[in-house]
């Protein structure tokens, strides 16, 4: 059994018009109650368990949602910016309404895996410094990286400002003019792969995030595209 709520705050919150509206609906006769129809929608209800009919619909509650895009370059990270278009631009409106956030930053120029939700619990676990979760890059690289370097992003990598990294993983798919590498880090220090690179004198000319702890960016979808996770991808990320 879940929590009791108000309907006119279980509707508004599930962007079916303000609490005022709301209450004006229920005047109207346009909202029911395990088949009944009501007048007061301040009465209280479980909405895990009642049933409530808005307009002839059922309305199915959700208290969270998860989402994955696939951030496109030129987009900030971010729930507000007076000058650049955010990550939230991007969300249909009938996703806005539960008042989502990104669960960390992707720099500007950073693409890929960004989890967006409103499970401010979840977010808290998945980017608190204890708990060390893991997130892959891919990364393009200005420079030639070669074996020995694993060995040195494995000790951690000291950065500009004198602060030593924690173990990361390093895998080169391919080593040239512009290698082709994954890191793997458990942090998330401000700019921290690109300095990490410029700390061997190697320059980042392209950065994706392709996963976070147990989920991993779905290939299928394209830049600014997003989905809902699914249950089991909720799961493994809950895990990771």
């Amino acid at each position: 059994m879940g929590k009791k709520e108000r309907v006119d705050k279980i509707l508004s919150n599930m962007g079916y018009g303000s609490r005022k509206e709301i209450k004006s609906c229920a005047r109207e006769g346009r909202i029911e109650v395990n088949g009944e129809r009501i007048s007061d929608s301040s009465i209280k209800v479980d909405p895990q368990i009642d049933d409530i009919v808005f307009d002839g619909e059922k309305v199915i509650y959700r208290e969270y949602i998860y989402i994955m895009m696939n951030k496109p370059d030129g987009v900030v990270s971010s729930t507000d910016d007076p000058i650049n278009r955010t990550v939230l631009d991007l969300l249909d409106d009938k996703y806005l309404v539960f008042n989502p956030h990104p669960v960390g930053r992707l720099d500007k120029d950073t693409e890929g895996l960004l989890l967006l939700t409103n499970d401010g619990k979840l977010s808290h676990e998945l980017l608190s410094p204890r708990k060390h979760v893991d997130k892959t890059y891919y990364v393009e690289v200005d420079g030639y990286v070669e074996e020995r370097h694993v060995k040195i992003f494995e000790s951690g990598i000291i950065l500009d400002d004198g602060y030593k990294t924690m173990p990361s993983v390093l895998k080169i798919l391919e080593s040239g003019y512009v290698s082709k590498v994954h890191l793997t880090i458990k942090e998330g220090k401000y700019h921290q792969v690109k300095r990490m690179f410029e700390a061997l004198d190697m320059k980042v000319l392209y950065l994706k995030r392709i996963s976070i702890g147990n989920l991993t960016l779905d290939e299928n979808l394209s830049e600014g595209e997003y989905r809902e996770l699914s249950e089991s991808e909720l799961l493994a990320l809950l895990n990771s």
